[in-house]
């Protein structure tokens, strides 16, 4: 076993110093063009920041041998207790369940058995997903005292890949917009000020803060990709069934999704390969077999078409966003990809006119066993949403279903005329005040006033996935990120356009002062 000193001397040393250069490409990565600088206020990685790395280059030293699971996670937990009591990120943090894990699997790579690069790296999961043995509360004073009997398959699946959880993440009360006065609002790690980004919160800054090396969030609305765009990660919300929801709570049935949060789009591949797959438990979980996206990551995007809407993109949107953007785009264009104007389906920007009524609807249903009869246990903002939901009818919910399946069919077509679709990840995270968050509607309005809804429902409505990607800074130093949508089943190609773009950009290498 190593000491701390000993291990930041391995970390320092030529084996990281090999695998973490500051600026030079991945492996098989095309050459990169020249970008703008970056924000002052952002940090770049060094030697002996290895909780910023990478889950493939920390991987590379644990299979060498280099750095023993053990020395990692318990190196992970000290930087919890050191500075999560600020930042608020876990619910829970399961420490011994962590350190059985590391040890098990230190024991399995001494002998042989190295599962593959998940295999002792440190993850946390949003408190949705079921934990044995250990409370899962989603954000719900009413869920205080649930501890499940099982693991979410989610859960199960990561630590069959031979992942560590280190414990649990904080999130807005049932995964809607709202916080329960009885638990911690995270706090974003590039300003206390600023939104932490919807239900996935905890999830956003426990990973951009170097507090795990990949996290799983959910997505009902936006809620993978407005924390990953607030926070400055990488954010896949897959295709609707490509991972299974069994033993997580739920929001809405039908525009439910889990996905992997992580710092590269190629870390999302690993997580996003261990967790997918049919499963049994779920019924809407999907037949079709989990394409190796591990594999597809470096081919590259030569002759690949990018779509965008630059009315869509621009109209209400930060001018510094929209030009990160365009720069971004000239970025995919140098690496060969060919841009094409697309025309987003009318209406799209009124999609949360239909979204609220469907998703109060199967919220409402979703808590029949505790709402309305513990409804003082349930803050103003998410009682307000499930009372919504209990007043609207069979029939409306239907009509909001056929509009939805009409939509649905116009942007599929969108999609389908090309690789990509390029859009913001949700605008721009804005200063947001503790009380607001904690409030009920009317409260809240500044936050509903300031979010852009319409560049994340489509996909959630559609079930298609959508990748998130830092892509610069405001002066000011907030995050900038763009989303790449795909046609149903396209995450390996929507990991490829990430991948490309950071392996030509050094968004991904800016971490916040933490």
């Amino acid at each position: 076993m190593h000491t701390r000193r000993e291990l930041l001397n391995i970390i320092g040393g030529a084996a990281l110093g090999a695998a973490l250069p500051a600026c030079s490409r991945e492996e098989g990565a095309p050459a990169r063009p020249t970008t703008p600088s970056p924000a002052p206020a952002s940090t770049v990685i060094s030697g002996a920041d290895l909780h910023y790395g990478s889950i493939r280059e920390v991987a590379r030293l644990i299979e060498a041998r280099k750095i023993s699971p053990v020395e990692l996670t318990q190196m992970m937990l000290d930087r919890i207790e050191a500075i999560d009591g600020q930042l608020k990120s876990y619910a829970t943090v399961t420490a011994e369940r962590a350190l059985a894990a590391a040890r098990k699997a230190e024991q399995e790579i001494v002998s042989g058995n190295y599962r593959g690069p998940l295999h002792g790296i440190p993850v946390a999961v949003k408190d949705l997903c079921y934990t044995r043995g250990t409370r899962t509360m989603g954000g719900m004073a009413v869920y205080r005292d649930f501890v499940p009997e099982y693991d979410a398959t989610v859960v199960t699946r990561l630590e069959s890949a031979g992942a560590v959880l280190l414990g649990k993440l904080n999130m807005t009360e049932g995964a809607m917009a709202g916080y329960n006065r009885a638990f911690d609002i995270p706090v974003n790690p590039w300003g206390a000020d600023l939104w932490p980004g919807a239900s996935s919160s905890g999830s956003g800054v426990a990973t951009a803060a170097g507090l795990c090396f990949a996290a799983l969030g959910t997505d009902t609305g936006g809620s993978i990709r407005f924390p990953s765009m607030a926070n400055g990660i990488v954010g896949l919300k897959p295709t609707y069934g490509r991972v299974s929801r069994h033993g997580v709570l739920p929001l809405a049935e039908t525009l439910d999704h889990v996905g992997p949060m992580t710092r590269r789009s190629a870390d999302a591949a690993i997580v996003l390969q261990a967790i997918a797959g049919h499963d049994a438990s779920d019924p809407s979980s999907l037949q079709e077999p989990v394409p190796d996206m591990i594999q597809r990551v470096n081919p590259g995007i030569a002759g690949l078409k990018i779509g965008i809407d630059r009315q869509f993109v621009s109209e209400g949107s930060d001018p510094g966003l929209v030009t990160a953007i365009e720069q971004a785009l000239d970025i995919l264009q140098q690496l060969g990809a060919t841009v094409v104007d697309v025309k987003m389906p009318e209406g799209t920007k009124q999609v949360g006119d239909t979204w609220f009524p469907i998703c109060s609807y199967e919220a409402h249903k979703a808590h029949a066993a505790t709402f309305p009869s513990r409804a003082e246990e349930y803050g103003p903002h998410f009682r307000e949403f499930l009372e919504t939901g209990a007043g609207v009818t069979d029939e409306q919910y239907a009509a909001a279903s056929q509009y939805r399946a009409v939509f649905n069919e116009r942007f599929n077509a969108v999609l389908g005329s090309v690789d990509t679709v390029i859009c913001p990840a949700g605008g721009l995270t804005f200063p947001l005040d503790i009380e607001i968050q904690y409030g009920g509607n009317e409260a809240l309005q500044p936050l509903f006033a300031a979010v852009q809804m319409y560049f994340t429902i489509p996909a959630d409505f559609a079930g298609t996935p959508a990748l998130t990607v830092p892509c610069g800074f405001s002066e000011t130093g907030v995050p900038y990120a763009l989303q790449f949508m795909g046609p149903r089943l396209s995450e390996p190609s929507l990991i490829r356009f990430g991948h490309a773009y950071e392996a030509a950009s050094e968004w991904h290498q800016r971490h916040p002062p933490v």
